[in-house]
């Protein structure tokens, strides 16, 4: 929405919720645009924790120089349980006045926006998010930031379990991160050549996945690659391997979680470019007059959703996308 403009002086910045690389690349393109409109930038550090603490600190140019190649966010993060409560939410504001602080720009996922939200409108404070979450997973943006870099971590995973699965003629499962989406795993999938894919949003017993593995064992490929999602309603990698050998001994599946490490590491070309653009973005709507709303990305053009879209209305995944993968897969 488009509020009344307001004067800004002194904004504030925070990245909350899981780290994402690319992080860093946003909070530099926000304390650099913020220094060439003439305004005061405080970094807030622990995300919504450090705020209530109290954890906030003058920021200038030279604070960000020689971060956009590096991994997680140099203003920390962390999960608040207290900004859950009214007090919390008030120690918050409080922190806040102490410096002055009459806007905000957030980094995170869902969990951020809607903690932005509540605070937004019990404070009036004004709030822009810059999306940063690798499960790419928010309504409104193509792309979320740290999301390309994950995949690309992913895929470089699979690369290497493939080597070993060829040379064993192994069943390997491999499961992504994504809590309650596949977008990771169903582009890691396709850029990885795996012979199936699951995801929560379409749902695959274990019966089709049988009778999918034994029309590439009629080509007499005698190792397969799946890509599990966390989050997918069959079961974990794990449970999934368990049962396949109890119903299918002739495998020997094998399990490789990648966990964490798809967090981590240098941001791709592409998330930097990213955060980067949304960073300038949300301090550009801010003067506008735009708050609780979402800085996104829609077909290369970037736009502002609000918070309550974001947060509440469900991305889809590409069905056609799914389709190839399973064509392109037998």
């Amino acid at each position: 929405m488009t509020e009344q403009k307001k004067e800004f002086r002194r904004l504030g910045l925070f990245s909350s919720g899981g780290d994402a690389p690319g992080m860093n690349a946003a909070i530099r393109a926000v304390v650099r645009t913020s220094s060439f409109y003439g305004l005061h930038i405080y970094g807030i550090y622990r995300g919504f924790e450090g705020m209530i603490d109290g954890q906030i600190e003058r920021l200038d140019k030279g604070h960000v120089a020689n971060i956009i190649q590096r991994g997680g966010t140099v203003l920390k993060t962390a999960r608040s349980e207290r900004f859950r409560t009214p007090e919390g939410r008030k120690a918050a504001y409080d922190s806040l006045m102490v410096h002055d602080i009459d806007g905000l720009v957030a980094i995170g996922g869902n969990g951020t926006f809607t903690g932005a939200k509540i605070f937004y409108e019990e404070y009036g404070i004004p709030i822009i998010g810059v999306p940063g979450t690798i499960d790419n997973d928010l309504y409104g943006t193509d792309y979320t930031i740290g999301f390309d870099t994950a995949v690309n971590t992913a895929i470089e995973a699979v690369d290497k379990i493939r080597d070993t699965a060829e040379a064993h003629n192994r069943l390997f499962f491999v499961e992504v991160m994504g809590r309650d989406t596949g977008y990771i795993a169903l582009n890691t999938g396709i850029g990885s050549g795996a012979g199936a894919i699951l995801i929560p949003e379409s749902k695959v017993d274990v019966e089709e996945l049988i009778k999918h593995l034994e029309k590439t064992a009629k080509r007499q490929k005698l190792f397969s690659l799946v890509i599990v999602a966390e989050g997918n309603e069959n079961g974990n990698a794990q449970t999934l391997a368990n049962e396949i050998k109890s119903r299918w001994p002739e495998y020997d599946p094998k399990v490789t979680i990648i966990g964490h490490m798809q967090r981590g590491g240098a941001p791709s070309a592409l998330d930097r470019l990213i955060a980067s653009r949304m960073g300038y973005k949300a301090v550009e709507a801010l003067l506008a007059g735009h708050y609780n709303q979402m800085v996104g990305i829609q077909n290369n053009e970037i736009v502002l959703v609000p918070f309550d879209d974001a947060i509440h209305k469900t991305k889809s995944i590409d069905q056609d996308l799914l389709r190839m993968a399973e064509i392109l897969s037998l």
